[in-house]
Order: C-alpha cells, then structure tokens, then sequence
C-alpha cells in the first residue's frame, strides 16, 4: 500500500511539473515564434502521459532484466594466489521487493551461480521493513553459492528502522535477521572478518555493520574492531553506505570496499541519476590513491516499485595482480 501510494504520488508530482513547464513554454513559443498558445499547450499535455508510461516500464519489464556488470582491477599488492580471484558483488534485495515475484529472485539466482564466483559478497539491506518478507524468498537465496561461500553484512534496512513498532520487537526482528541469514548458509559478518587462502597466500574480508556519515541513517558499526588482526593482510571491505569510504576507510590500508545503498535511486536518464546529489559516490566504480570504492545500484526496490535506466545489478569483479598504471 505505501509502495502503490507513494507511486501515485511521484507520478502526479511529475504530472504538476511537467504541467507548470509546458505552461512557461508554450508562453515563450507563443511569444517568440508568433504560434497560438492553445495550439502549443495542448500539445505540450502529450507529454503528460511520459510519467505513467515510464513508471509501466520501470515497474513491468526493467526491474525484471537484470545486468551482470564485469570489472577488473589490479592492485600490486595483491597475493600472487589471488590473481584471477572472482567476486559476484550483489546489494540490496529488499526481499520484499521481490515477494509475489518470487520467480524472478529464482533468474536472479541462477545468473549469480552461473558465474562461477570464488566468492558471492553481498553488501546489506535484505529486507525493507520487517524479516518476515524472507518467508518465501530465503530458500531462494539459499541456493545462491560460490567456492568460498557467500559473506554478508547489515544495511540501514536491516535494523528495521522503518517500522512502526516498540524497541524489543525490532531488537528481535535483527535477532531473526541474523538467525535467517545463518540459515540460508551466509556468512554475515557483524564487525567481524574472515580470512580465506589460496595455498600460502590469504587475503581478509572484512564486515561492518552500517556506518553512515549521514544524520538519516543510524551508524552501528565498528571498522576497528572489524580489522583487528587483518593487519599486513590485503583487505576486502563490505561497508553498506558508500560515503563511509570517505569518511573513514580512506584513511586505512584498505584497497578495495565494496558498499550498495544508493539504488541509483532507481532512475538514471542518459547516465545521470538523482542520487549523484546525495552520494558522491552514488554506481559504479571509484578510485582514489590506489584505492577503490564499488557501488553496487541493487536488485531490488523501495519508495516505488520500479526500475528507470537503472536496471538490478550483479556485478563480477575479478581481482589482477599487477599495477593499473602500467
């Protein structure tokens, strides 16, 4: 219901905007080229037909076709056991989302596998209010597999902050989160890490619960207790929110952090979206330093149930051993 209303709202926003646009212009035309203005408004409401027919398409058929994204980076650092290593980074489900489309987190699924990942690494929001929405998509995400597993971390979505209800009940709607995610044989890694090897070589997947350098979103997460006895080691971040990587993991020998969050607010035209005003690291992949920030845009939905020039997003990024700036 929120999701259908909120829809209808930001439809009929865009109506009143692109209504108060065609006015402006159809004066200017009128004025400057000598047309009727009548002639020009009228059409000028053609246009007013674009927001639903967008919201159609997002809603019908993108949300549905997902995109695998493949990245390759180098670092010198990297352990020679490594090189090649594969990483599928997926992001915010929001089980939810996909509740009634259950068979299309089953597509989505069976692309992850067909990967062939060393490692699925998912970087929070499994849900979008309350846990329960796992009760028919968990056994569809249990299937999700690769060599060294599937490691995982908290989203703001995740501590149920949107949810009309008495601390207790959302302290135990975590405690069933994590429970669930145990369940479905995912790692999750709650300011915590994992070291994985590759013969004598090992590298370190590091795990934090949401940090956000935003008032909006609730921080509770600890990267210092998270890299304790990482150090020396080539290190893997899983951060939510990507404008923690600025606030924080700059500062640390950290090569690559992964995060999600943005969504690309679920609408990009002609590669811009909204959420570059937000999040200056807002899709794709960054670089500072020798250091590198990946924003995965999602597989599922909030506020609106559509996708615009924003499709779900899986993303394979295979790990080099050499210099990029050879």
């Amino acid at each position: 219901m929120f999701e259908t209303f909120t829809t209808a709202m930001i439809i009929l926003l865009c109506w009143l905007a692109l209504t108060v646009a065609d006015l402006a212009v159809s004066g200017v035309v009128s004025l400057c080229a000598g047309v009727a203005f009548r002639k020009v408004f009228l059409w000028g409401l053609v246009s007013l037909v674009i927001p639903p027919l967008a919201v159609a398409y997002g809603a019908l058929w993108e949300r549905n076709w997902f995109k695998v994204n493949e990245v390759k980076i180098g670092f010198e650092s990297l352990p020679e056991g490594f090189d090649g290593y594969r990483i599928v980074h997926i992001s915010d489900i929001h089980a939810r989302s996909f509740v009634g489309r259950e068979k299309q987190l089953e597509r989505a699924a069976d692309l992850i596998n067909s990967l062939d990942a060393d490692l699925v690494a998912f970087t929070g929001d499994l849900i979008s209010m309350a846990p329960d929405e796992l009760e028919s998509t968990a056994p569809i995400l249990r299937r999700i597999s690769a060599k060294d597993g599937v490691v995982s971390v908290l989203g703001n979505h995740d501590y149920s902050p949107y949810t009309d209800v008495d601390e207790g009940t959302r302290k135990r709607y975590v405690e069933d989160l994590v429970h669930a995610e145990k369940e479905m044989g995912w790692n999750l890694l709650i300011d915590s890490h994992e070291k994985i090897c590759r013969g004598e070589d090992s590298i370190a997947v590091i795990g934090v619960q949401n940090i956000s350098p935003s008032r909006h979103f609730h921080s509770h997460g600890d990267l210092t207790k998270a890299s304790e006895g990482t150090e020396g080691m080539f290190s893997i971040l899983l951060s939510h929110d990507p404008m923690h990587w600025e606030a924080e993991v700059l500062g640390k020998d950290i090569p690559l952090t992964l995060s999600g969050h943005t969504h690309a607010m679920q609408i990009s035209l002609l590669g811009w979206s909204p959420s570059s005003l937000i999040f200056k690291q807002n899709k794709g992949l960054y670089s500072r330093n020798g250091k590198y920030l990946y924003v995965n845009i999602g597989l599922g939905e909030t506020i609106f149930p559509a996708r615009i020039g924003a499709r779900p997003e899986i993303t394979l990024i295979t790990l080099t051993k050499q210099s990029n700036k050879s």
